[in-house]
């Protein structure tokens, strides 16, 4: 048995499932965490978003974010590293990711983001 989750192409990425899992808060709080890590790092552990749920609530969400294509999972030993699907999700819906990370960023305040001073240090790997 393989231990490589299962990823669908970029062609079979699908508008409704990607903006049903946007629809989540905890999901859209994942994504804008990763988006924002981007700049320093591209991908963040698991263990990096134990301040939004608990664990198996997060690996029921990181699933659904991977099989819609918005995230990528890369497994090492025994830590998963995730990152955005930024360029196939340009490719596919172009602006989109853009529109409803900044749409997050002005109603931070209603939902569960982790802001700038929280993010995680990229440097412990």
């Amino acid at each position: 048995m393989s231990r490589t989750p299962h990823h669908p192409t970029r062609e079979q990425i699908e508008l409704p499932m990607v903006l049903d899992c946007l629809s989540d808060p905890i999901r859209l709080a994942i994504v804008y965490q990763l988006a924002q890590q981007e700049r320093v790092s591209s991908e963040l552990r698991c263990s990096d978003f134990s301040a939004l749920s608990g664990k198996s609530n997060l690996a029921y969400h990181f699933a659904k974010l991977r099989e819609c294509g918005l995230m990528q999972t890369r497994i090492a030993g025994t830590n998963r590293f995730m990152r955005l699907r930024r360029e196939d999700m340009e490719a596919r819906f172009p602006g989109l990711l853009d529109a409803v990370l900044s749409s997050a960023a002005k109603d931070a305040d209603r939902l569960p983001l982790v802001s700038g001073c929280d993010l995680i240090d990229v440097d412990r790997k």
